[in-house]
């Protein structure tokens, strides 16, 4: 089991969070995902190596943002 901390940039409210989060924990691997507006940071738990990171960040770009 892994764990990425990141920042994430161009949420506008809450629900651009919440957007992040169900679309990342529907990755197969990612145990758990918790993305904070207030914070503009992230946290998941998945299964995988570099591969299933450049996935998740690839998913967050797809939704309009950045992830770093």
């Amino acid at each position: 089991m892994e764990k990425l901390d990141f920042n994430v940039a161009g949420m506008h409210c809450g629900s651009c969070a919440t957007g992040i989060q169900m679309v990342v924990s529907q990755i197969d691997g990612v145990k758990s995902v918790f993305v904070d507006y207030d914070t503009k940071k992230g946290t998941v738990e998945f299964d995988g190596g570099d591969a299933k990171k450049a996935e998740i960040f690839k998913a967050i770009k797809e939704l309009g943002y950045t992830a770093s």
